[in-house]
This record gives structure tokens, sequence and C-alpha cells, in this order.
């Protein structure tokens, strides 16, 4: 693959973006939508991410969630309401996930004989 090909900015779908934090809680991405001189693009709705970071046995979790309002005012009313949504599926696709890969793991029976000569291609002299 040629990175230098494949990397060209979508011109018609740019974002200026702006956070904010209460410094506690988490952060409020505002992606204003605009032109490619830099104006702000009315034809376009502003988008709004909340970001949270939930700490596991392995180390923070960084969760991101889209955020329904035409304003900031609206998307902070919702930041609760969305975070809890977004830690409950993440934690459900987390135990799904740990589900499956304890599902793969094969464990012979109790009294299996392992195939004769082995099952490896590594042969001793």
């Amino acid at each position: 693959m040629n990175a230098s090909a494949d990397a060209r900015f979508d011109t018609a779908n740019l974002y200026r973006e702006e956070m904010y934090t209460d410094r506690r809680v988490g952060t409020v991405r505002v992606l204003v939508p605009i032109k490619t001189d830099g104006t702000p693009d009315a034809a376009r709705t502003t988008l709004y991410v909340g970001q949270i970071s939930v700490m596991t046995p392995m180390g923070t979790l960084p969760i991101s969630f889209e955020l329904p309002g035409k304003t900031l005012a609206e998307a902070l009313e919702k930041f609760a309401d969305g975070a809890r949504v977004a830690v409950d599926e993440t934690m459900t696709e987390l135990q799904q996930m740990r589900r499956e890969a304890a599902s793969s793991i094969v464990i012979p029976e109790p009294g299996a004989v392992p195939p004769a000569g082995g099952g490896g291609r590594i042969r001793m002299p």
C-alpha cells in the first residue's frame, strides 16, 4: 500500500475541532464544519463527541460517544446519559470478546492420547 497516494484530505468533509473539559469527568469535542478557506460551512451541522476514560485492570480505556444536540449546552446536558450507554456497550463488548477468547482454547480430554509421532514437524535426531 502506498501511503502517500492514500493520504488525501476529503476537502468536502473538513472540520475545525474545539475541545472543552471540566478537568474531572471528561471532555466534549466540538467538530465545526468548515470550508477549505477556513470559514464555517453553514450547510452542514456541528458534531459533538463526548470522551471519558475508564480504569480497567489493564489500564485506562478511552471511550468516545456521539452527543446529540444542536448546541454545546444541549450536548453537555446529554453527556451523562451518553457516557452511561457507551460504558455499558463497551463492557458488554469486552465480556463478549473474553467469552470468545475463552471458547477458542482447546483443552485435551482427560486420558487423551497424543497422535503417534507427535503433532509437530520438529523431529529429534
